[in-house]
């Protein structure tokens, strides 16, 4: 009798499905966005080159070498100008101070428009069209005029300047995040917190401001950006950061006079002032992109 031949069916292969957070997905995203990755490393370098590399730079701001007017040289990078400053030493400072307003900026109109344009979200009604208003009106005042007289009067402070350029741009946070959560205070979660009595404090703070977080922070970058260059123009109107502290839109407005006989003086600190509002413009547009709405939590 012939043998019985029996076929045995493979096991079956297993699969690992392993979720990916809301974060890492977003992660994930940025990292492939290269351009915005690139801008990020060039952004870090210059910050690490202006605060680790000016703390460490042989010369000061107000150092006078005894070198004037000479073009960059291993000794002098940057140069230095008609008194003998170090022009590395000052790009390095203006460059902190620069960097340093920017961030203020950020986070003082990030954190003031969030929270004005969530509870404007939340209430609607009459309270969210007067708040509304107030930032329409905010939104109509000719920026750069009103900074500049703000800024004459503020004694030169790099942090006041700070303080009035975020009092002049919460507006424009606000009325993104208002959008934001005109859409999510309408979604399933929000009714279910209020059925499990959660007050109106805690739906805002713990549940709809870090829904809305994706594009608050793109918001947040640009307004870095905007800073960086607002300073400047102030700086360079003689209404903002003022002598003996300098920032890089001042070292730009002292050496307009010089760019034909001494040129380093006015294009390196222009250079990164360039280089800074790229970057970060290109970061917020790789953060867009990563936050971007229509992608959603999946398993990958």
């Amino acid at each position: 009798m012939p043998e019985r031949i029996t076929e045995h069916a493979p096991a079956e292969r297993e699969f690992t499905v392993a979720q990916r957070s809301q974060g890492q997905l977003v992660l994930r995203r940025f990292l492939r966005h290269r351009l915005a990755v690139i801008s990020l490393v060039v952004l870090l370098a210059v910050v690490l080159l202006a605060f680790v590399g000016g703390a460490l730079w042989r010369y000061d701001v107000a150092t006078l070498t005894g070198d004037y007017s000479q073009p960059p040289s291993w000794g002098h990078p940057f140069g230095t100008d008609a008194v003998g400053h170090d022009s590395f030493a000052q790009v390095m400072r203006g460059t902190q101070i620069s960097i340093g307003i920017a961030v203020l900026v950020a986070v003082f109109s990030t954190l003031i428009g969030t929270i004005w344009g969530a509870t404007a979200g939340y209430y609607r009604g009459a309270l969210d069209t007067v708040m509304m208003r107030i930032s329409d009106l905010i939104l109509t005042l000719p920026l750069l005029a009103v900074a500049a007289v703000l800024g004459h009067n503020v004694g030169g402070s790099w942090w006041l300047i700070a303080l009035v350029i975020a009092g002049l741009y919460w507006a424009y946070v606000s009325r993104v995040a208002r959008g934001v959560v005109l859409s999510l205070r309408e979604k399933e979660f929000i009714e279910a917190a209020k059925a499990l009595g959660a007050g109106d404090a805690r739906i805002i703070f713990r549940h709809l401001i870090p829904n809305a977080l994706g594009s608050i922070i793109v918001n947040a970058t640009v307004l870095v950006a905007i800073a960086i260059l607002l300073e400047t123009a102030l700086s360079f109107l003689g209404v903002g950061v003022r002598p003996p502290d300098t920032s890089l839109g001042l070292l730009v407005s002292s050496a307009q006079t010089a760019v034909s006989t001494r040129p380093w003086l006015f294009y390196l600190p222009g250079l990164f002032i360039i280089v800074i509002a790229l970057t970060i413009n290109f970061i917020g547009d790789g953060l867009r992109d990563a936050f971007d709405p229509q992608q959603t939590k999946v398993r990958e």
